[in-house]
């Protein structure tokens, strides 16, 4: 987990703590993303995680892709910040191309699945399937704020639905 700490925390003053994690959006040629149904709480999401003190964001993102649906992928490009305002969270999601692999579940995944634009809207909830949906659509990378469910504002004039 990285950890944010300001100037001012040196100086005395309140400390502000961010992790960060990291999410790859796979894409199969057909154009279904990759989704795995978490463990802990049964939410459909694009597979990611913490990223690890000593890592690269794309070799965070290869290795929760990897650890949570044995699928390989190599990541193509950042396409989107988005932060949890209520947990403190940023988290940076790929594009990633599927390189190699076989789909599995994991102990951090129930069910891994390629999913439609439309499953996507249907089965995430909207915070989540935005991170898809942004990587689907090929802009420009998105920043967006959420609550953990619901996104809070929006960028570049972008819907506030995905």
């Amino acid at each position: 987990m990285l950890i944010y700490m300001s100037n001012a925390t040196q100086e005395g003053a309140s400390m502000s703590l961010h992790s960060v994690s990291v999410a790859g959006v796979v894409v199969r040629e057909d154009g279904r993303a990759l989704a795995i149904r978490r463990a802990d709480n049964g939410a459909w999401e694009a597979p990611g995680g913490v990223l690890e003190l000593d890592e690269r964001p794309e070799d965070g993102a290869r290795r929760e892709v990897l650890e949570e649906t044995g699928i390989e992928v190599e990541p193509v490009r950042l396409t989107g910040v988005y932060k949890n305002m209520a947990r403190g969270v940023v988290a940076l999601v790929f594009l990633c191309r599927l390189t190699g692999g076989k789909e599995q579940t994991s102990p951090e995944s129930t069910a891994v699945r390629w999913l439609t634009r439309e499953e996507v809207r249907a089965l995430m909830t909207e915070a989540y399937a935005v991170r898809v949906l942004d990587a689907l659509d090929e802009r420009e990378t998105r920043v967006r704020a959420h609550d953990g469910r619901r996104l809070l504002d929006t960028d570049h004039g972008a819907s506030s639905r995905p």
